[in-house]
């Protein structure tokens, strides 16, 4: 799978609530920056996006995805259950071997 294709498949893992493929999607020592948190480590990202985000019936439509040398951009929205935008997004995606290894999340 490319880093493109890789970064689409991580939104599908969360609105579909999928872990075993979000596990799958991470490295080990994956971390995710946003401004209000950071998440260190695969096994404890997922245990937070399973057991302790605070809404979990959300969606991530895509509305760009941009590639480059160093990674992938994500342009996208956060939709609550009723379909209603949360926030816009942009994630700075950074891979290692395939898997990705860090996310850098920027809202508006």
């Amino acid at each position: 799978m490319d880093q493109a294709a890789t970064a689409r498949a991580y939104y599908r893992a969360l609105d579909e609530h999928d872990y075993d493929l979000l596990t799958d999607l991470l490295t080990e020592s994956f971390a995710h920056d946003r401004s209000d948190r950071r998440i260190e480590g695969r096994e404890r990202f997922v245990r937070f996006m399973r057991d302790e985000r605070p809404q979990t019936d959300t969606s991530h439509p895509i509305d760009g995805v941009y590639t480059g040398e160093s990674g992938v951009v994500v342009e996208g929205r956060l939709l609550d259950g009723d379909g209603e935008q949360i926030t816009t997004f942009a994630d700075v995606f950074s891979f290692v071997d395939g898997e990705i290894d860090a996310i850098r999340t920027y809202t508006k």
